[in-house]
C-alpha cells in the first residue's frame, strides 16, 4: 500500500457508503473483531467503521489509512473509540513497529492493494508467532458471478471503487503467505440474484504458525 493517496471521488463515495452501512454489515464487522486482544494493526481503516467494534481486551490499535480524506474521518472516529486507536498514513512497507503485533485486521482492503501477495507477506512478518489475521474480504465467485467480476475488474469498477478488484482468490493468497486458516465462512452482502460483483464475502481467522 502506498502512502498519501489522493482519491477525492472514492473518498466521498466511501464516506457516504460507510455512513449508511446495513445492520448485517455491522454484525459482520463485529464478528470479525470478536475475541481480539493485545496490540492490533488494522490495514485500510477507511473512515474508521471498525473502531466501535473492538472489544475491551484490545490494548492498542494502529490503523493505517493512506487516503488523506478518509484518514481525517478515521481520526474523528478514533477519538470516540472504546479502545486506544492511532491513525497513520504510513504504508505497511514503511511501518516499523517496536514489537510484533498480536493481530492484524483486514476489512475490504486486500481487494484494493496493487500486490496483495506482497502485502500479506509483510503482514505475516509483523505478527508474533501464533498471532492472528482477521479478514472480511471480497472473494472470487464462480460461474456467472465470476464472469461478471472479471468484466467489472477489467473496466470501470477499480476506477470508481478505489482500485477494488472483486475476482481475487484472497484465501489462497493468505495461505500462500504462510498463514494457516483456522476458521472461515462465506457471507452475502446482497441476495445472490442481485447483479453486483461484490455480493459474497469471506470472513475468517488465520494464524501465523508458532
Amino acid at each position: 500500500m502506498s502512502a498519501d493517496v489522493d482519491n477525492p471521488f472514492f473518498a466521498r463515495l466511501w464516506t457516504a457508503m460507510s455512513g449508511h452501512e446495513t445492520e448485517e454489515m455491522r454484525r459482520l464487522r463485529g464478528d470479525n473483531l470478536a475475541g481480539l486482544a493485545g496490540r492490533v494493526l488494522e490495514v485500510g481503516a477507511g473512515t474508521g467503521t471498525n473502531f466501535a467494534h473492538y472489544p475491551p481486551s484490545v490494548t492498542e490499535v494502529v490503523a493505517i489509512e493512506p487516503e488523506r480524506r478518509l484518514a481525517a474521518r478515521a481520526r474523528e472516529a478514533a477519538a470516540n473509540a472504546p479502545v486506544p486507536v492511532t491513525v497513520t498514513m504510513d504504508s505497511v512497507e514503511h511501518l516499523s513497529p517496536a514489537e510484533p503485533f498480536d493481530a492484524v485486521v483486514c476489512s475490504l482492503v486486500l481487494c484494493s492493494v496493487d500486490d496483495p501477495d506482497a502485502v500479506l507477506r509483510q503482514l505475516f512478518s509483523m505478527l508474533r508467532p501464533g498471532g492472528e489475521l482477521r479478514y472480511l474480504e471480497h472473494i472470487a465467485g464462480t460461474g456467472a458471478r465470476a464472469s461478471l467480476q472479471k468484466i467489472a475488474d477489467a473496466t470501470v469498477w477499480p476506477r470508481m471503487l478505489g482500485n477494488c478488484h472483486t475476482h481475487r482468490h484472497t484465501e489462497t493468497a493468505i495461505t500462500t503467505a504462510g498463514f494457516r486458516v483456522e476458521d472461515a465462512r462465506r457471507e452475502r452482502m446482497f441476495p445472490s440474484w442481485v447483479p453486483l460483483p461484490v455480493s459474497e464475502l469471506a470472513l475468517g481467522r488465520a494464524v501465523r504458525p508458532a
